[in-house]
């Protein structure tokens, strides 16, 4: 059966495309096929692919509230299924959560961030309420920095949304940027060693969920 994992945040910048491409090529890795869908209509996942041309993993754009009824038509022989979210678009988050098994919600150590999920969190946890607590849901820290406090006090702000956190987490490292520049993933550089561990990381953790 089809695992659907979608990121979702209505918040922009917090690095869902970057997470979904690259938590896609390690799922991969795994000997899995995968399939990215894009229901950003800005297309940034589709840019990323085109810079590829085509050659790391399917991707399709489907940007349109009938995202459950597109993705049943393409899902066929596909072990995954990784939907990039849209920012700010309520319609197309919530058909998303429908029809995933996990929902990650990539958040930055920013209380801004943070804030910004409130609305968010509420539709998942109406969609959970009469689903028997179905799709999982869990935040993501992307971006930290090192050295900080920051990245710790936000997990416990989270925490008041009693809404569970992934261990793993993602640093801010230029080379997240710079491949994705070049429509590749941190996989492609053999060099970027710790940006490979945190990926792997997440992924173990999302494969041991779904």
């Amino acid at each position: 059966m089809t695992k659907i994992i979608s990121l979702l945040n209505q918040k922009g910048g917090v690095g869902k495309t970057t997470l979904s491409t690259n938590i896609a090529m390690s799922i991969k890795e795994h000997g899995k096929k995968v399939l990215l869908v894009d229901s950003d209509p800005q297309g940034s996942l589709r840019d990323w692919n085109e810079a590829n041309e085509g050659k790391l993993i399917s991707v399709v754009g489907l940007d349109r509230e009938t995202l459950a009824q597109d993705i049943e038509a393409v899902k066929n022989g596909y072990d995954y299924i990784i939907i990039d979210g849209s920012p700010q678009s309520a319609k197309l988050a919530g058909a998303a959560i429908k029809i995933s098994d996990l929902v990650i919600i990539p958040v930055t150590p920013s209380p801004y961030d943070v804030w910004a999920c409130a609305d968010f969190i509420e539709i998942i946890k109406a969609r959970n309420e009469v689903t028997d607590g179905k799709p999982k849901s869990y935040f993501l820290i992307s971006r930290s920095r090192t050295g900080t406090n920051l990245s710790s006090e936000i997990t416990e702000a989270l925490s008041g949304y009693n809404m569970p956190v992934f261990n793993s987490r993602t640093v801010h490292r230029e080379v997240y940027a710079k491949t994705a520049s070049e429509g590749l993933t941190v996989h492609n550089d053999k060099k970027a060693v710790e940006a490979i561990e945190e990926i792997t990381s997440i992924t173990k953790e999302i494969l041991e969920l779904i």
